[in-house]
This record gives C-alpha cells, sequence and structure tokens, in this order.
C-alpha cells in the first residue's frame, strides 16, 4: 500500500474522485469523516491510501484554506456567480447573499452577466460596480469581455454559480470549448431552468481550474450560509469606509441614530438594492445564536 496526496475533483454517490498527478482514483472515505461531520468535499487537498487491491480510502483532509457550504466547495479562490437579464430575471437578493458568503469565506466575488444580447443589463453591470465588485458582460456578443474574464481566471481556482437557467454552463462552454458541457432550455412549463450540471466537479483546463455546481432556485438559498449577524457588515465592501464611524459602537447598520452607513445610502454612496439585501439577511440571523449556525 502507498500513499499519495491529490485533489478531490468531484463527489458522487459516496464515491471520491482523487487527482494525484496525472492519476485518477476513484476512492471511499474513512467513516471517521462522517462521525466526525468533516466530510470531504470537492476542491480538498488529500492524502489516500492505495492498496494493491480494494477500494482507494481518503485517510487526510489537509488544512482548508476556506469552504464554502452551497456550493460544497473548499479552497476557492473566486466565485463566478452568473446572472442573466432576463429567463430568469436578475434576483438581486440571490446574487448579495453569494457575494457576501464569499468575502466572509476570503473568496473574491465576481459577477457575470449573461444574456445582455437579449436585454440590457447595464443596471446590474452598475450596482455590483459602485459596490467595488468586478463585473464582467458575458453575452455571445461581447467578445472582449469574455476574453477578460478567462484573462482574469489565468491560474485562480474559481467556482462558477448561480440560478438554473442562467446560461452557466453555456458561459463556460464559451470560456473553455474543450470543456462541451451539456447545456440546457428554460422550461416553459415551470419557468425555470433545467438542471443540466448534477455534481459538483473540477475541471483543469487552459491554466485555469475552473468547478462548474448544479444550478439552484430561489428556494435553495434558504439552505445557504447564513453569517453571523456580527459579521455581516464586513461582507459588504462598500460599507468599510464607514465602519467604526457612527455614533454608537453597536451599531447595526439598521435604523440607529448617527449610522454612517445610512447616512451613506442616504447620500447615495450605497446602492439602496445591497442595503436592502444586507437588512434581509441581518433579519434572517439578528435572533440566532452563533453556534446554531455550525
Amino acid at each position: 500500500m502507498t500513499r499519495q496526496q491529490g485533489i478531490v475533483m468531484k463527489s458522487i454517490g459516496g464515491f471520491y474522485y482523487v487527482r494525484c498527478g496525472e492519476s485518477e482514483y476513484e476512492c471511499k472515505a474513512r467513516g471517521s469523516f462522517r462521525k466526525s461531520g468533516n466530510s470531504p468535499v470537492v476542491g480538498d487537498r488529500v492524502t489516500i491510501s492505495v492498496p494493491d487491491d480494494g477500494y482507494c480510502a481518503i485517510e487526510e483532509i489537509l488544512p482548508r484554506k476556506n469552504k464554502l457550504r452551497r456550493p460544497a466547495l473548499a479552497n476557492i479562490d473566486t466565485l463566478v456567480i452568473v446572472c442573466s437579464t432576463v429567463d430568469p430575471q436578475p434576483n438581486l437578493t440571490v446574487i448579495d447573499k453569494m457575494t457576501a458568503a464569499a468575502v466572509n469565506n476570503r473568496i473574491t466575488p465576481v459577477v457575470a452577466v449573461s444574456k445582455n444580447d437579449i436585454e440590457n443589463g447595464d443596471e446590474v453591470v452598475r450596482i455590483y460596480r459602485a459596490a467595488g465588485i468586478d463585473v464582467f458582460r458575458c453575452s455571445p456578443d461581447d467578445r472582449e469581455e469574455t476574453a477578460r474574464l478567462l484573462d482574469y481566471l489565468r491560474g485562480k481556482e474559481a467556482a462558477f454559480t448561480g440560478n438554473s437557467g442562467v446560461g452557466k454552463s453555456t458561459l463556460l462552454n464559451r470560456l473553455f470549448p474543450g470543456l462541451e458541457l451539456q447545456t440546457g432550455d428554460i422550461s416553459e412549463k415551470l419557468g425555470r431552468g433545467r438542471h443540466t450540471t448534477r455534481v459538483v466537479e473540477l475541471f483543469e483546463i487552459d491554466g485555469c481550474i475552473v468547478a462548474d455546481t448544479p444550478g439552484f432556485s430561489t428556494v435553495d438559498l434558504q439552505r445557504y450560509e447564513m453569517i453571523d449577524k456580527e459579521q455581516l457588515q464586513y461582507c459588504f465592501p462598500e460599507f468599510e469606509p464607514y465602519l467604526g464611524k457612527c455614533q454608537f459602537t453597536s451599531c447595526s447598520h439598521t435604523c440607529e441614530k448617527g449610522c454612517r452607513v445610512l447616512q451613506a445610502l442616504k447620500d447615495g454612496e450605497i446602492e439602496p438594492t445591497r442595503h436592502q439585501s444586507y437588512l434581509t439577511m441581518y433579519n434572517e440571523v439578528k435572533d440566532i445564536k452563533p453556534w446554531q449556525m455550525k
């Protein structure tokens, strides 16, 4: 039996597919991971045992630099949040929850706006650039912007996520033609995208490591990562210049007198949709104890 180190590229049906150099091994995880509640996820660096016969096993998860709960991924540099201008319409609260989750896990959020060729996405672009988040227009006719996104991703480990039907797999195929991912259309009956991606999977291609993730519905966001109310303010980059300058040190930036964040909102320095998302997220967690979020 030998031991090797590698990266989890895919997980499906209780099996983990681990890339070690030029080889890929189908592995099971030791039962101790399940008992500890810390099972391997895609992107984990792991140590595996390779027996002469029988299944390989994941023996150790190496230290992570970050981990997302949904999509279940570890060690990501960039989270590319794909949103469409139409079919489905952009849900700014969904986007804001994902950008906040990324920042909370020390992951750089990026917004990629698709279907600009069908309906103009300038308003979405304006909102997120004003928040200090990089935005890329990635419709078929925006070749320059798509090329700019590809350059941005070079040398990074990035995950693509978004609502079902936004064109995530289509964008990945345009960026990396060799992937040949299955794509789907909007269901006329249900009014939402069909889930063409079923599992989280990493791909090494063209100098990048990219993860394709299953699309989700708005209902799925109820199970998305919750952020402690004390930390939430730090997950909105545009709040940063005003933090620590409020009249009260315990300011929640929701309704207090002398709040610099609220003053910046009034002065047009913070986008109303972004602050409304902050309020929504704050109200969801304000009565939940930190230990209950584990």
